[in-house]
């Protein structure tokens, strides 16, 4: 076989032991590899507790890892989310997915708890399960210093020892397999960190068509002011959009009361740029390089971060977004889920958070101390115990990112439907509504938006399976990837097979939402966005959501992805896909 290396490690913690699976050549075609792949996997034991011994805990590759194709340096962590109990998954950067890669395996499936903390370390084929002690309630840098040596490294910090609901994993420092609390998967099994090291190369079947399709996607990306422009996420990094979202007065503000922040203009990208002189950085083999680092080594906010450390709590200090970035990554906690659920106690509380009271809340939390253990369970337990559930926005339990929804009617179905809650990258129809890429559509309505939904969350799906990043297809098309997959595996692939492949893995995890209980009531906003106007001015009007308009879109979205009229998988249309359904 070529790309694939036909391996997939078992591990189990509780006995101590491994084993090594061949997976048939008819399973890694029929899911990739990647989140498809782990989704396999996963399904087999997708309605056990979050916290369940035999819950596992997923790390794959996928066949494109390791390779020149562009992009493709990334891996995806799976299980089922300590945060929502939904499908819980990230696609992370970094080098972890190419060493894993080199090392052998196309995937480790993480069983049992370890009677100690322990670490895994990975060298090819000698799989060690480490005494951690010594590494302890050290922060993800620190774990990360004292392992140099041993290859990419994943790792947890003291906020999922503390038991944080949104706390996370960080790969080699910088890149973070973020959203849904998987850094307390890693806690729930006492496990510290993942260490892999390889070094074997990884064969493709025609190298000469690969190199023809690797120029060709590294044109059309030359070509994308998106991606490559002086304007683009090359030159600032995701933070590129923050001036355009504020601009559309859709940039949530004081936990979503209001859409536009007045003082946005001297915490952009440029600002951020002039303050801290960054430096480019990408994942293993992207030639984008949208992640920024600062002079002294830190991770520079991303978009999300900027946008929710600034207008969603009120907050005007550019040094304030840029520590609270660092102090989340290295206590590993999500900073999107942190930032809401800060929000959310400032408007239940009524307190002002001022910078060094921000920092404080974030140092409780990651230390499980005080007020923190009841903000680290996130913000819609929180809001609940306060008496006041209508002011954490969330779906499903997973707080929302910066794009409020009434200023982009694409983006609030696609959160209301998100096999993992409120996020923003299993369609990004944001791409459409304000990027006007691939076609520009109308930001303020409903009509069409169920099916470009639809599409791309099928699309993302295989884009996380082969694995590539999702920047990439701001410029280049599945078309352009279903060469790369041919060259590198052999296997004639056409743009319509990848997507056949993506809707079989997008609706195995409609599946197992469904399985554990998720059904329409969980396919929704919270009721502020239907009820509330967001900050209209500049000719731009931003009126609350209509309910029924939202209802008819959601219905037209269950209709095209193949579900019943109250969201639930059909068992003719899972067979179709290869798959099964017994509720």
């Amino acid at each position: 076989m070529k790309g694939w290396r036909g391996r997939v490690l078992h591990i189990d913690l509780g006995r101590g032991t491994h084993r090594v699976e061949r997976p048939s050549p008819e399973t890694l075609y029929k899911y990739v590899g990647g989140k498809g792949l782990a989704g396999c996997y996963l399904r087999e034991r997708a309605t056990l507790p979050w916290n369940s011994p035999d819950m596992p805990l997923c790390i794959f590759t996928g066949p494109l890892v390791a390779t020149i194709s562009p992009t493709s340096g990334r891996a995806t962590v799976m299980s089922r989310s300590p945060l929502t109990g939904t499908v819980a998954d990230s696609s992370v950067g970094g080098r972890l997915g190419t060493e894993l890669k080199r090392a052998g395996w196309d995937g480790i499936v993480i069983t049992g708890v370890s009677p100690f903390l322990c670490g895994i370390e990975i060298d090819h084929d000698r799989v060690t399960i480490a005494n951690a002690a010594t590494v302890a309630g050290l922060t993800t840098e620190q774990v990360t210093s004292r392992l140099r040596g041993k290859g990419a490294v994943a790792a947890i910090g003291p906020a999922a020892e503390n038991r944080v609901r949104f706390s996370n994993i960080m790969v080699d420092r910088h890149h973070s397999a973020g959203r849904t609390g998987l850094g307390l998967s890693f806690a729930a099994k006492n496990l510290k960190y993942v260490a892999v090291k390889g070094t074997r190369r990884v064969p493709v079947d025609d190298l000469g068509a690969l190199k023809r399709a690797r120029e060709e996607i590294f044109r059309l990306a030359a070509a994308s002011p998106v991606l490559m422009g002086e304007h683009g996420f090359s030159c600032f990094g995701t933070g590129a959009i923050y001036d355009l979202t504020d601009s559309r007065r859709m940039m949530p503000t004081d936990n979503f009361t209001k859409t536009s922040f007045e003082p946005a203009s001297s915490l952009n990208a440029a600002a951020f740029k002039e303050r801290y002189h960054p430096k480019k950085r990408g994942c293993k083999g992207c030639h984008i390089l949208c992640k920024k680092i600062s002079q002294e080594g830190r991770s520079m906010p991303e978009f999300e971060t900027m946008s929710h450390f600034s207008a969603l709590i009120g907050n005007v200090d550019i040094n304030l977004v840029f520590e609270a970035n660092s102090l989340c990554n290295r206590y590993g906690m999500d900073t999107i889920s942190a930032a809401v659920t800060l929000a959310c106690h400032a408007e239940i509380t009524g307190e002002r958070l001022t910078p060094g009271r921000v920092l404080s809340l974030l140092e409780e939390i990651g230390r499980g101390r005080g007020i923190g253990r009841e903000l680290g369970q996130g913000s819609k337990r929180y809001a609940a115990h306060a008496g006041k559930p209508g002011l954490s926005m969330t779906v499903k339990g997973l707080e929302l990112p910066a794009y409020d929804p009434r200023g982009a009617y694409g983006m609030a179905l696609a959160y209301a439907v998100s096999t993992r809650g409120g996020c923003h990258l299993r369609a990004y129809p944001i791409s459409h509504e304000i990027l006007r890429k691939p076609v520009a559509t109308d930001r303020f309505t409903f009509s069409g938006k169920a099916r470009i939904i639809k599409i791309a969350e099928d699309q993302n799906a295989v884009v996380d399976s082969l694995t590539a990043c999702k920047f990439i297809f701001f410029a280049a098309t599945l078309e352009e990837y279903a060469n790369v997959f041919t060259a590198v595996t052999g296997a004639e692939t056409s743009a319509q097979d990848l997507m056949e492949v993506g809707e079989r893995i997008y609706y195995n995890e409609r599946i197992m939402n469904a399985l554990n209980g998720f059904t329409k009531d969980d396919d929704d906003l919270p009721e502020r966005f239907f009820r509330e106007h967001g900050s209209s001015g500049d000719s731009i009007e931003i009126p609350h959501l209509d309910r029924e308009e939202f209802v008819e879109a959601r219905a037209k979205y269950y209709r095209i992805r193949g579900l019943d009229e109250n969201g639930m998988p059909k068992e003719e249309v899972a067979r179709g896909l290869g798959l099964t359904w017994n509720s």
